[in-house]
């Protein structure tokens, strides 16, 4: 059965987390296209992520949040029927990237030293401010053959590696941590306790023709579904798929 699927961070520093992983997914997925319009989907991406870490200081954050899964990791290492193996691998990996992550220089910053990216960076942020008038040099850029644009793209991107293989892992096993159940919504609305949890993560079948808004933080939240059409009825009951993270 389709679904959509819905996340929902209950603190303030998770939600940086997943929006820094929204642009990286669009930066990642932009590389790959070969048509330029999609490549100034990479460059917006990009900027916005830029502007994410000039205005915050994630390395040390993250690198503790890391830390901190690994200890809870370490906890089953004396669990009978737990695979010892598979466990010290993803604990050598926890290390490798919290390491790489204290010893990397300031996030992004190669990327502002880029004296490309630096000469386009401001014009986007103009509505429309990407037009071959605007920006000369990004019009170049774009004509440019594919091969060479692609490789100037992937080396973008590993200069923020560091900050992606750290998030990426952490989100993972964050998520790893709740498992879907289902649930009821009954007249669109449905509440429960959090217990310490900084993620919710919600399947729902299109058809009932709905999305959810959420409110809460770490201890308890609640979820009101809305119609997507204005007038539209909710059904009595609104069955969906929840995982507390």
């Amino acid at each position: 059965m389709q679904t959509n699927n819905f996340e929902h961070p209950l603190n303030e520093k998770v939600r940086i987390y997943l929006r820094l992983e929204y642009l990286i997914r669009q930066m990642q997925s932009s590389c790959q296209k070969t048509d330029h319009w999609q490549h100034q989907i990479f460059f917006r991406a990009l900027f916005d992520l830029l502007e994410i870490l000039e205005q915050i200081q994630l390395k040390a954050e993250l690198a503790k949040d890391l830390t901190q899964q690994a200890s809870q990791l370490k906890r089953w290492l004396d669990v009978p029927g737990v695979d010892q193996q598979a466990l010290l691998d993803l604990l050598d990996k926890l290390e490798l990237m919290q390491r790489q992550l204290m010893t990397a220089s300031r996030l992004g910053q190669e990327l502002r030293n880029d004296r490309f990216l630096c000469g386009i960076k401001q014009r986007f942020s103009i509505p429309g401010g990407s037009c071959c008038f605007d920006l000369p040099a990004l019009h170049h850029w774009l004509h440019l053959p594919l091969v060479h644009k692609q490789s100037d793209m992937t080396n973008w991107l590993e200069a923020i590696s560091e900050i992606t293989n750290a998030l990426q892992l952490w989100l993972r096993l964050t998520r790893e941590q709740g498992q879907f159940q289902a649930q009821v919504a009954r007249g669109g609305f449905f509440q429960h306790d959090a217990d310490d949890a900084c993620l919710l993560r919600i399947q729902i079948c299109p058809s009932y023709g709905v999305y959810p808004m959420i409110s809460g933080h770490r201890n308890r939240f609640s979820i009101r579904f809305i119609p997507f059409e204005d007038g539209a009825p909710i059904a009595d009951t609104i069955e969906f798929k929840l995982a507390i993270c």
